[in-house]
């Protein structure tokens, strides 16, 4: 397996232009300063609060944000610098979206027929792509007359292991599934979590969106910590465990030891809000460790015992 990532964020920032009062226009930035790296057989979690940015970091991966959005810093595949029109080519084959919501799916059309798209430059006749869906859906648990349910026949599960089979029809090298297990029940959040899995076993480099921490450490290989539109830190997933010592940034250390299973201890303050995004650290308001520089310095991503964490103090 290569150690050089097969997709790399770096610097990446979202920003929505709105008018105010009549012509009166501004810049809203949602992301900013953020930097993930996926490698094929790994799956990374992003992990966030909402009004984090998380959903809208794959749009924007994606290339699917509105006229009114502006994204900046770099994207790389395979090395490469990539941009809007090389993620077009990419998008729906090389990289595919398991979007959160079940309401990508046509309501008026079959999942079977839905799930064939990814087959349509295959040059493969209509039987031979109808047998290749209903082989992927036996794969992933889906009996074969799931081909000609409409999505309002299908459970939750049912819905994202849909969204799966087309992700692995088209052998995707790069899967982005945003928030992929709310509303499940622990059998079937088992079972997707084991989906993910065995498609990264298979090379797939996976991009796991998700609020659920406890989710993300049942599969993932790493998690990158995102706070306000920024990545705070990038750790292995065995580091959130514990007392949080191998950790490197202050927040992620406050989120592990505010989980129910750990010291359930809350600290002050809110995260800040898209527009509010000012000058320094996003942290500083809620810092123990917080000194002036803090306040004035956005510190920049470094590597630290392993990963990589934004803090001017980290060690």
């Amino acid at each position: 397996m290569s150690n050089s990532p097969i997709f790399r964020v770096e610097d990446f920032g979202v920003s929505f232009s709105q008018y105010k009062k009549g012509t009166e226009r501004t810049e809203l930035h949602v992301i900013t300063n953020l930097d993930i790296e996926l490698y094929s057989g790994k799956i990374l979690a992003v992990v966030g609060s909402s009004g984090s940015g998380k959903s809208l970091l794959a749009h924007a991966i994606m290339g699917i944000l509105p006229y009114n959005a502006t994204v900046y810093g770099n994207m790389y595949y395979e090395g490469k610098l990539i941009n809007k029109e090389d993620i077009i080519k990419l998008r729906g084959q090389t990289i595919s979206l398991i979007p959160q919501s079940v309401n990508y799916l046509d309501p008026l059309l079959k999942v079977g027929k839905q799930v064939e798209t990814s087959l349509r430059f295959s040059g493969k006749s209509k039987e031979e792509k109808k047998k290749l869906v209903i082989e992927v859906f036996e794969k992933y648990g889906l009996k074969p007359e799931v081909y000609d349910y409409y999505p309002h026949q299908l459970s939750g599960g049912m819905a994202r292991r849909v969204l799966l089979s087309t992700a692995t029809l088209a052998n995707s090298k790069i899967i982005i599934a945003d928030e992929p297990t709310p509303g499940l029940d622990e059998a079937s959040l088992e079972e997707v979590l084991t989906d993910f899995r065995r498609i990264t076993d298979e090379g797939a480099a996976v991009l796991m969106i998700t609020h659920d921490i406890n989710a993300a450490k049942k599969i993932a290989d790493n998690i990158a910590i995102f706070y306000a539109g920024s990545t705070l830190e990038v750790a292995k997933i065995e580091e959130m465990s514990g007392d949080g010592s191998k950790l490197r940034h202050p927040y992620t250390k406050a989120l592990l030891a505010a989980m129910p299973d750990n010291e359930f201890k809350p600290i002050p303050g809110v995260q800040p809000m898209p527009g509010d995004l000012r000058d320094g650290c996003l942290f500083y308001e809620r810092c123990p460790i917080c000194t002036d520089i803090c306040k004035t310095d956005r510190p920049s991503l470094q590597t630290l015992r392993e990963g990589k964490v934004r803090c001017h103090h980290a060690t």
